[in-house]
């Protein structure tokens, strides 16, 4: 495949993904957790324990802000806050099940539409082809 056309397929595939993943975000419930409630449970559930200031950082927000949306998740039970060991000034966050629940009920919700979406807009054989190529992207973005 020539350079231009390689550049064309990145463009297109870049473009793809992205309509892709802002339609996913606007078919959330409205009235379940806001998507800075779901970026912190999804970051602490692929990434692990962190402490308040790492999560502001890794999220790019203000800590001011996080802070009252750390206090809405523990009070909710979804996240867990103990003392960091090395650095008793410091606390370690965690999901919990409760957290972990609400997270994978967020991306059931979003699968289920993705699916009639497919259903209602692919042939069966572009549904088999957009399955092979999402494994491919998964591929690419492993490599």
């Amino acid at each position: 495949m020539a350079a231009d056309d390689l550049a064309e397929l990145s463009r297109t595939v870049r473009e793809g993904v992205g309509r892709l993943n802002w339609r996913m975000r606007a078919e959330r419930d409205r009235s379940g957790s806001s998507p800075l409630v779901l970026a912190v449970l999804s970051r602490l559930y692929r990434a692990g324990t962190h402490t308040p200031k790492a999560l502001a950082e890794a999220e790019k927000i203000h800590p001011q802000s996080l802070t009252r949306v750390l206090a809405s998740l523990e009070s909710g039970g979804l996240i867990s806050r103990r003392r960091d060991p090395a650095d008793g000034r410091q606390s370690l966050i965690d999901i919990t099940d409760g957290g972990l629940r609400t997270l994978r009920a967020y991306s059931e919700q979003r699968e289920r539409w993705l699916a009639v979406a497919m259903a209602e807009t692919l042939t069966e054989t572009e549904r088999e082809l957009l399955g092979m190529a999402a494994k491919l992207m998964m591929r690419v973005a492993d490599s």
